[in-house]
């Protein structure tokens, strides 16, 4: 199982990358994480829905309540233009730490 700090940290790239792939609602997106990490990921509502409100909030997402095919409302949150471009700045980052531990591990290993 991966550490709450690591969810923690990845959580903004992880949702923003989901949203960018189409509108999604919280339930769908918890769904998805779970298939995309292998089980690895398991987020909760009371997680999810503050990232949510607080991605919405800076302007990197937005949403609107649509019909579910039961009748019910739903919200579904969508990337904008300001995610699309905080996404790239994310991606930016964790390739840059991706290629760190990706040399230390490679010098570690010849070392052994």
């Amino acid at each position: 199982m991966i550490s709450k700090a690591l969810i923690a940290a990845s959580t903004k790239p992880l949702l923003l990358s989901v949203l960018k792939d189409g509108e999604s609602y919280g339930y769908q997106i918890i769904k998805r994480m779970k298939v995309l990490s292998g089980g690895q990921l398991e987020w909760s509502f009371g997680m999810l829905y503050p990232v949510l409100h607080r991605l919405e909030k800076d302007g990197f997402i937005d949403s609107r309540w649509k019909p579910s095919g039961q009748g019910r409302l739903r919200k579904y949150y969508r990337i904008t233009a300001a995610g699309l471009r905080e996404l790239e700045a994310e991606k930016a980052q964790w390739l840059t730490v991706q290629g760190v531990f990706a040399g230390l591990w490679a010098s570690s290993e010849a070392r052994s």
